[in-house]
């Protein structure tokens, strides 16, 4: 019999998550499938309890919140059981790019009757990751994001953290090995990544895939200040690849970023220094996740 553990961060998307439950008792319930709730209380707890909840038995883990979350319960259970997602966060990109309905009611269909589908497990230095890691304007983008949130907890706090680092942001000089390619350049951004989307639907990497084994890479060289005002738009529907003068993409298994100067590395959405160097490799355990399609 179909056994389901729902794990809930309470605090995600502003603690839209905890409203789900009701919905979720609702929807089993109709179904008749066994299932149980229970709730992180502090960061990474998701993994042990995914990790547990396979070795109670549980057929399907769900992780009930944002990429955050998805990403603790997900590294519980890599190469041992199914992921489902119940988008509840403020980005919910990973679900995007399997999509996944951002209707509740509609996710949780899915949960039970959507397909499987094994999607490639990342690695940057000595951390894990599904969805997008990038270095550079984005990633300090997000550094100022957190600290205005410490005040504002609102969406604008993004928006202005934008404008933040169009004014103090300097170009990264970056060395970056792509499999057999080296290239040195001046760098408004480099993404590396699994799948389309990262800051809640911007679409960096739209000819990403999920299961091809390999790394899609978006390189933004140096772009003059004025001429970035009208880039950034199009990096949120896709069109900046055709940008060619100052946006390169390429495909890999392995890549490495160098910078001279201290950067910062958003994985996931996870913001750590870089440390003067990544190292970005596709894991051969694949994660068999529920999409929607």
């Amino acid at each position: 019999m179909e056994r389901i553990l729902f794990i809930i961060n309470p605090v995600a998307g502003g603690g839209r998550t905890k409203k789900l439950v009701p919905l979720i008792n609702d929807i089993m319930g109709q179904n008749n499938i066994e299932y149980d709730i229970v709730f992180t209380t502090r960061p990474k707890e998701g993994t042990d309890l995914a990790s547990k909840g396979i070795d109670r038995g549980y057929s399907k883990i769900v992780a009930v919140g944002g990429d955050g979350t998805v990403n603790e319960v997900a590294f519980g259970i890599v190469g041992k059981g199914t992921l489902g997602i119940l988008p509840s966060g403020t980005g919910n990109d990973l679900a995007r790019a399997l999509n996944i309905p951002l209707n509740p009611k509609d996710a949780l269909e899915k949960i039970l009757n959507g397909r499987t589908k094994n999607i490639d497990v990342c690695s940057v230095n000595n951390g894990l990751f599904l969805n997008i890691s990038s270095i550079g304007f984005d990633a300090e983008v997000a550094k100022i994001t957190e600290n205005i949130k410490t005040k504002i907890k609102s969406s604008i706090s993004y928006v202005i953290a934008l404008f933040i680092a169009l004014f103090k942001f300097k170009f990264i000089k970056a060395e970056m090995e792509i499999d057999n390619s080296l290239i040195e350049s001046d760098i408004l951004l480099i993404a590396i990544g699994n799948g389309n989307y990262y800051g809640g639907g911007i679409n960096i990497l739209p000819m990403a895939s999920l299961d091809d084994g390999y790394f899609h890479v978006c390189v933004v060289k140096k772009v003059p200040k004025l001429k970035l005002f009208f880039l950034l738009p199009t990096i949120i529907n896709g069109s900046h690849i055709n940008q060619k003068k100052y946006v390169s993409i390429y495909k890999a298994k392995n890549v490495r970023v160098r910078t001279k100067d201290k950067a910062y590395i958003n994985i996931d959405g996870e913001i750590v220094d870089i440390n003067k160097e990544a190292l970005f490799s596709i894991n051969n355990t694949k994660l068999s996740v529920i999409a929607g399609d």
